[in-house]
């Protein structure tokens, strides 16, 4: 019996770090199109506050959904007649609580300030062009360091997101899509981008912990891959170890990775990529806008 016992802890503790087999996928739900807006809307509005807030203030989401840590979809921007669309995917401990305020408080870690600063920096740069940005928190990231050490939620996300990406290429043909993830996000646009539709034309690493790629070159579609990352960024000791279940392999922002290199001037730490006046949101703007000046911001490693 001893023997049984330990066998059974022994199997929860490799359960934990994912390297058995993982456990089953959940549902994943088709995320709409603008149609969505009055269907999120009421249900914002049943949520009560602070949701039925965001409603109020006719903000667009193309899914909302409260239960557990929460899900959201948040559409900048024209979507329906956007031709350049940006899908902005948050990391590690993002919640629907924290969408708005930012993981611990800090607003600059929100998903929606994140994609309202690019927004508004699309919007500087080109004021004629037809942009949307998305704060996808379509899945459920992990909620620390642990957990994040698989790959479990990064390919339930992906799966997710490529729902998405499909319906927009059928809506929005003529539409460029970037792929945006920052931190344990970084793996899931990755992912999802694998078998994204030709519309996704750019992926961007910031503060990237993988992206189930060794070499930007070997990610399928001939996509662009971007990455940015601070030398004061901690994602820097998070080490290259590539095991069954068990860590990410070489980061986007490691040199041999062979990523477009973006700028990181002004930006401090993990979280400050997207802070208005950084260097790295004037590139990725360029980048979305598709006017990016190659031998300038983004040769190749």
């Amino acid at each position: 019996m001893r023997r049984r016992g330990a066998s059974r802890l022994a199997m929860a503790a490799l359960l934990g770090v994912n390297l058995v087999l993982p456990t089953r996928p959940e549902p994943v739900a088709a995320a709409g199109f603008v149609e969505a807006y009055p269907v999120t809307e009421a249900a914002m509005r049943a949520a009560g506050p602070p949701y039925a807030d965001w409603a109020a203030d006719g903000r667009r989401f193309l899914m909302f959904d409260p239960r557990g840590d929460g899900r959201a979809v948040e559409v900048l921007g024209d979507l329906a007649g956007a031709d350049r669309v940006a899908v902005l995917v948050p990391g590690v401990g993002s919640t629907l609580a924290d969408f708005d305020r930012g993981l611990g408080g800090v607003a600059r870690r929100a998903p929606a300030v994140q994609a309202g600063q690019l927004y508004q920096e699309l919007r500087a740069t080109d004021p004629a062009a037809g942009v949307a940005v998305l704060a996808w928190l379509g899945y459920d990231p992990p909620d620390g360091a642990w957990t994040a050490a698989g790959g479990v939620s990064a390919r339930r996300g992906a799966a997710g997101l490529a729902v998405l990406l499909r319906k927009l290429a059928q809506r929005r043909p003529t539409a460029t899509i970037t792929l945006v993830g920052h931190s344990y996000g970084a793996l899931v646009v990755s992912l999802a981008a694998a078998d994204a539709p030709a519309q996704v034309t750019d992926v961007v690493s910031l503060g990237g912990v993988g992206a189930g790629v060794q070499r930007a070159a070997d990610l399928p579609g001939g996509r662009r891959f971007w990455a940015a990352e601070a030398p004061t960024d901690w994602i820097r000791r998070v080490p290259p170890v590539r095991l069954p279940g068990l860590g990410f392999g070489r980061r986007p922002g490691d040199p041999a990775f062979g990523a477009r290199p973006l700028p990181v001037g002004g930006v401090a730490g993990h979280d400050s990529y997207l802070t208005t006046g950084s260097a790295t949101l004037v590139a990725l703007a360029a980048v979305v806008l598709h006017s990016v000046d190659a031998g300038r911001i983004g040769d190749p490693r």
